[in-house]
């Protein structure tokens, strides 16, 4: 045998070695798997046979609780059958007790009404009064004395809260006019401007005064150079011709060019802008009161008053001093402060209209403020204020009082400055009221009446006849202290233009 065969049966027989190794390998773990798993099924057997004991016995103690709760069961329907069985009972026990409490209480209502009957008809006999009569006199003395007590009740509340009412208004009333009274009284009819320089004044008067003469025949204003020496003063009663030369005078020493062709431009400048200042007065005049809101044409109306006096005092400063007051009060006792502080700034809104428009300042103003947006209690306010119409609202009389206060306290107004311009006044449309007048201007405190005629109408040789007509007129139609002087101007002007 070859070398190659025998390799070939050694590794046979190695393989044959092998595989009987792996076969009792196998058969070994075979019976271990075997053994393992009847020890496994011991076990089960062994718990299964416990659960089986564990449940037979719960079956037991099943069995008795439900044989316990079957006796508890009947025992409790036992005790229901002789419950219901004593309700019944007691029922028909109340049921007796209570036909027998009726007859009872019939009984004894029967009784009490024979006894009554027989105790009224007693005292009917003896006092000579029917029930009826009775009734209704004990009812008169209990009434009497009710009102007795509550009348008497009522004074001393009444006098309580009066004193109590008195000691808080004036408190209320003293606070507000300390902290916002302000100086509105504007008896003054003088502006002092100051003067940029020394050598303005020479300017303002002109060569050989023909400025200040040319300034005081356009404005109707006087011109005072030598009163103060760092200032020029402008006198006039009217507060509008005043105001307006102001603004022109202003102007021309800004500029520094004054000859007459200059101020009757700045005149003319000064005139146009006016109603710039009156919505610029009125939107100032709201501001300081904190109102917002109001309608351009209130604005405008409310800037107009910032030339008007009543009785000496700035209307427009008296809107804002009355409305801060009513603001102040209305805050003291917790009524609505807005609705007060409006109705109060607004109450005599109707003055700048009472020549264009009839009827008066209240019911004008009322009606201006109704249309153009406000509301209810403010419109009732203004109408209210001077008793025209009653107020409604606490906020109105509220106004009312705001109104007295700025109007009534110490140094608030004076009268003589309302006389004098009412004279003043009277005294223009007297002399304008001659034929040919163009113009008529009241100067010098109404010591001096400046009359500009029409050229065309009156002649150089009428003009001597017209100033003593004029003085006539007032001698006998006027009633003034000292002279008044009449000038009589008529002036022709010529311009041409060089191209």
């Amino acid at each position: 045998m070859d070398s190659s065969a025998l390799a070939t049966v050694v590794g046979l027989l190695g393989a044959c070695l092998v595989a009987l190794v792996l076969v009792l390998v196998a058969r070994r773990e075979a019976g271990l798997q075997r053994d393992r798993a009847a020890d496994d099924v011991a076990a089960i057997k062994d718990e299964a046979r416990a659960l089986l004991a564990d449940a037979e016995r719960r079956d037991r103690r099943v069995t008795e609780r439900e044989q316990v709760l079957a006796a508890e069961r009947a025992e409790v329907d036992e005790l229901q059958r002789t419950s219901r069985a004593r309700a019944d009972a007691v029922a028909h026990d109340q049921r007796e007790a209570a036909r027998l409490r009726d007859e009872l209480d019939r009984e004894v209502a029967r009784k009490l009404a024979d006894a009554d009957r027989a105790v009224r008809a007693e005292l009917e006999s003896a006092s000579g009064l029917t029930e009826h009569d009775a009734r209704a006199e004990l009812t008169r003395r209990i009434a009497a004395q009710a009102e007795n007590d509550a009348a008497a009740q009522v004074r001393r509340a009444e006098a309580q809260a009066r004193r109590t009412a008195e000691s808080r208004a004036r408190r209320i009333v003293t606070t507000a006019v300390q902290r916002l009274a302000v100086a509105t009284s504007s008896q003054a009819a003088i502006t002092v401007l100051p003067l940029p320089s020394d050598e303005m004044k020479g300017r303002i008067i002109g060569k050989e005064g023909r400025n200040i003469r040319s300034f005081e025949a356009l404005t109707g204003v006087n011109v005072l150079v030598d009163d103060q020496p760092d200032s020029v003063v402008l006198s006039c009663y009217d507060p509008e011709r005043r105001e307006v030369a102001q603004v022109a005078l202003e102007a021309l020493m800004a500029d520094g060019r004054i000859h007459p062709q200059r101020i009757e431009q700045a005149y003319a400048e000064a005139v146009a802008s006016a109603d710039e200042r009156t919505e610029s007065a009125g939107h100032d005049a709201a501001e300081r009161v904190g109102i917002t809101g109001l309608h351009p044409t209130l604005v405008r109306t409310l800037g107009r008053l910032r030339l008007r006096t009543s009785y000496g005092q700035n209307v427009l400063e008296h809107l804002v001093e009355t409305s801060l007051l009513a603001a102040a009060i209305a805050a003291e006792i917790g009524a609505d402060v807005e609705v007060t502080r409006r109705g109060a700034f607004l109450h005599d809104l109707g003055k700048a209209l009472t020549s264009e428009v009839p009827g008066t300042h209240a019911t004008v103003g009322a009606d201006l403020a109704r249309r153009h947006g406000e509301s209810p209690a403010v419109v009732n306010a203004i109408a209210a204020h001077h008793d025209e119409v009653p107020p409604e609202t606490i906020e109105a009389v509220l106004v009312q009082v705001a109104d007295a206060i700025s109007a009534a306290r110490p140094g608030a107004r004076r009268e003589e400055l309302d006389q004098y311009v009412e004279r003043i006044d009277k005294l223009e449309q007297l002399v304008a009221a001659h034929a040919g007048v163009r113009r008529a201007l009241a100067m010098s405190a109404g010591r001096e009446v400046r009359v500009v005629v029409e050229p065309s109408e009156v002649d150089d040789y009428a003009l001597p006849q017209l100033a003593v007509a004029i003085a006539r007129h007032i001698e006998s139609d006027l009633a003034y202290p000292g002279e008044i002087k009449v000038t009589v101007v008529r002036e022709i002007r010529a311009s041409a233009t060089a191209g």
